[in-house]
């Protein structure tokens, strides 16, 4: 595991652009305002490119590469087509699945089941309908939170790009694959929730 995945904090930028099909981020410790770590998802089809302009963009697939600022891979959020619940698997940088978001039917601003990669369950991703907010939970004990940060009015009123900040608690150990399945997480919202 790469050792930036270690810290407790990181603040997620989303690109802006005119008529972008495909997704990226920037994410930057907040500390010290420096590049930690980049969100591509290059390689576009062409139908999942034309897709991503049309009603039925939550629908289309996504591979989204995270690497760190000197370019290592770090982990690999990825979701085949998607025709009513989300299935979203994570990889590490190895390309070995370490576990899989599983989205929830009828959830009040979208909830993710996150288990292992032998199904078995480890937290929950909950959102409120009111807000950007989200918490990762076990038995009302929270291990991260993800919340909005405002973007400026022309960036909020014409785009679909979003920052954010994502916080993991002390619970959360160190060199463990829980922080891999939180980042990646943190795409699996804005891909297929938020867009």
């Amino acid at each position: 595991m790469h050792p930036i995945l270690n810290q407790n904090t990181f603040f997620v930028k989303e690109h802006t652009g005119v008529f972008k099909a495909s997704n990226n981020y920037d994410i930057y410790n907040p500390q010290t305002q420096e590049l930690a770590l980049t969100c591509r998802e290059e390689n576009l089809g062409i139908f999942t490119r034309l897709l991503r302009f049309t009603d039925y963009k939550r629908m289309t697939p996504f591979r989204i590469e995270v690497r760190s600022a000197d370019g290592e891979k770090v982990l690999t959020v990825r979701r085949g087509v998607s025709f009513f619940l989300s299935k979203v698997e994570v990889l590490d940088h190895d390309d070995e699945v370490v576990g899989k978001l599983k989205q929830k039917f009828f959830s009040i601003g979208g909830k993710f089941n996150v288990v292992d990669t032998a199904d078995n369950y480890l937290f929950s991703l909950k959102g409120k309908w009111t807000s950007w907010d989200f918490k990762f939970v076990k038995d009302n004990l929270e291990f991260a939170h993800i919340n909005k940060k405002w973007a400026g009015m022309g960036k909020e009123l014409f785009t679909s790009a979003d920052n954010y900040m994502l916080t993991m608690t002390d619970q959360v150990p160190e060199n463990n694959n829980i922080r891999l399945l939180i980042l990646g997480a943190v795409m699996c919202i804005d891909m297929v929730l938020k867009e």
